[in-house]
């Protein structure tokens, strides 16, 4: 079965970057990134991402039982504070940045190091744009595997929250990436 290339795609040469392939996973349909493409776009360099969903339900219920206890033990002072600003309680905010949490887990493989997910903080910056920060042990796991850059991009819909985690990697230290 041939690959189908996602339409408006970046293309570098005459590779896509995106790769939709069936044989991969026969019972559900895939997107991934084509690794040919990655090491053409990024010389020397891998890929690492990360995604995930949350339930505003979930929070809620999360919220309900556990109290400030809950929102202290997983987020910083500063989510704090940009989640207290919103009108709804913050839950939409706390939402996507538990999503970014687990998002930057998956990418970075944080789940085997052990890190308090505090390290892993969603700061805002003046313009009002995400800043993906680590610290402690996921400072130091990210910078074992090489990551140069990484970005997050948050969003809310209805009773969803998203968050997706790409950073730029060496290739040497970060074999376990795109």
């Amino acid at each position: 079965m041939q690959p189908v290339h996602a339409a408006g795609a970046r293309a570098v040469g005459d590779m896509d970057p995106f790769v939709f392939n069936a044989a991969t996973a026969p019972s559900m349909q895939t997107l991934q990134i084509d690794p040919q493409w990655a090491a053409r776009a990024l010389p020397g360099q891998r890929l690492c991402a990360g995604i995930d969903t949350v339930a505003l339900a979930s929070l809620r219920e999360s919220l309900a039982a556990f109290g400030p206890r809950f929102v202290q033990r997983l987020f910083t002072a500063q989510e704090q504070a940009v989640a207290a600003e919103s009108v709804d309680g913050g839950v939409e905010r706390l939402a996507a940045r538990f999503a970014a949490k687990e998002a930057a887990i998956k990418a970075f493989g944080l789940s085997e190091v052990g890190v308090d997910w505090r390290q892993i903080e969603v700061f805002r910056l003046p313009s009002g744009k995400p800043e993906l920060r680590l610290h402690g042990r996921a400072l130091a796991h990210a910078q074992a595997l090489g990551v140069r850059s990484m970005t997050v991009s948050l969003s809310h819909d209805g009773e969803q929250a998203c968050a997706l985690v790409v950073a730029v990697a060496d290739e040497a230290a970060s074999p376990e990436c795109v």
